[in-house]
């Protein structure tokens, strides 16, 4: 009964939010390519090459988890040379991302939505010796349908937020059969462990093993070195103070840019770099620098004729995906968003492990530990 009510609520809801999601889609891009992966439909030589060999599925929704997976799968490789994999993104930046970073023999798709046969169909054609989810990926019909077929289930760099464990609460009759069925939760801190543990997961599925994220912030010299480039080519030279405000939401790069207006006075070679957490907001944002009558460039316009000379514009505008952090190394302050105007945070280990002064604003929930 529990399971007919879940699936008859996720399909209304996914009917009600699918106008949000094409809209998304649209904005985007890059979603036309692969879509009907979404509901397991593959191209024959992608079934193919899914057919010929079982690989460990692993699953990240976008650049960040992306990063995780693929450092989990090198250590993998470390133990087991013959070891290939699946992995599955949600968004289509984590999609580019995973795109030109996976190996030869792996397969790269889109996450199947969490409907009974989508699932089952999936499964049927990867048939993956065990399957790693990252972070909050707990999707129930996958997990359920993954048990009964014997195959182990494990989350990687596990974290549930106080207002996520205070929504599962609320069905946690449910829930905790599905935390039930997950054979091993390797989570960031002790409080995500409490949280999942109250949920219904069994204490001795559950270890506190840190951020996975503290492992992929090594130094990038080539991405360092090209970030120094694109900086110079628009006049930021290192006589120049860089602001670097990343992982933006709307509202917060108004409130930097305003910042940035007041400090000039003081600060005249005072330099904001902008990443927007979604590359597609990028006219919005223009505008924004536009109505304060600031100047700026995209960073995909650098090398392309679109360089400037010194005093060069007031902000760089990165629309571009999985540079950010490069970008970190660069800076003098880094502001880390989804702090201020929006809820949950983003990660502050980047910028920390680079040595940099950081600024949040009060919503750090995601990032408590």
């Amino acid at each position: 009964m529990l399971w007919l009510v879940y699936n008859a609520l996720f399909a209304i809801g996914y009917t009600l939010m699918m106008p949000r999601f094409v809209v998304r889609m649209w904005r985007r891009g890059g979603y036309r390519k692969g879509f009907l992966q979404r509901v397991g439909r593959y191209e024959p030589d992608l079934l193919r090459r899914l057919r010929e060999r079982r690989r460990i599925w692993i699953h990240a929704v976008s650049v960040g988890e992306v990063f995780v997976a693929l450092r989990f799968m090198d250590e993998i490789r470390n133990a087991e040379r013959d070891a290939a994999f699946v992995l599955t993104t949600t968004t289509s930046t984590g999609h580019k991302l995973a795109e030109s970073k996976l190996k030869a023999e792996d397969v790269l798709l889109y996450f199947p939505t969490d409907f009974p046969a989508v699932v089952s169909r999936v499964l049927d054609v990867v048939n993956p010796p065990m399957i790693l989810l990252t972070e909050s990926e707990l999707w129930p019909n996958l997990i359920r349908k993954a048990k009964g077929r014997g195959i182990p289930v494990a989350l990687i760099n596990g974290r549930i937020s106080r207002s996520s464990a205070r929504g599962y609460r609320r069905i946690r009759m449910f829930f905790r059969r599905v935390l039930g069925w997950v054979d091993l939760m390797l989570v960031q801190s002790a409080a995500d462990r409490e949280r999942l543990i109250e949920l219904g997961a069994d204490p001795s599925a559950v270890r506190v093993m840190g951020s996975v994220k503290y492992d992929i912030t090594q130094d990038d010299a080539a991405g360092q070195e090209g970030i120094r480039q694109a900086l110079n080519s628009c006049g930021m030279t290192g006589d120049n103070l860089i602001l670097v405000g990343g992982s933006t939401w709307k509202g917060e790069e108004g409130i930097l840019l305003d910042l940035l207006q007041r400090l000039k006075s003081d600060y005249p070679r005072l330099k904001l770099v902008l990443v927007p957490r979604h590359a597609e907001r990028r006219a919005e944002v223009e505008d924004e620098i536009r109505s304060r009558g600031l100047t700026h460039l995209r960073r995909s316009e650098l090398g392309k004729g679109g360089g400037a000379s010194t005093p060069g514009p007031d902000v760089l505008l990165v629309d571009t995906t999985g540079e950010l952090k490069n970008f970190y190394v660069a800076a003098d302050v880094i502001f880390v968003g989804k702090s201020l105007t929006a809820k949950g945070g983003q990660n502050i280990i980047e910028p920390a492990a680079f040595g940099k002064a950081i600024v949040v604003g009060p919503h750090m929930s995601n990032f408590e530990a």
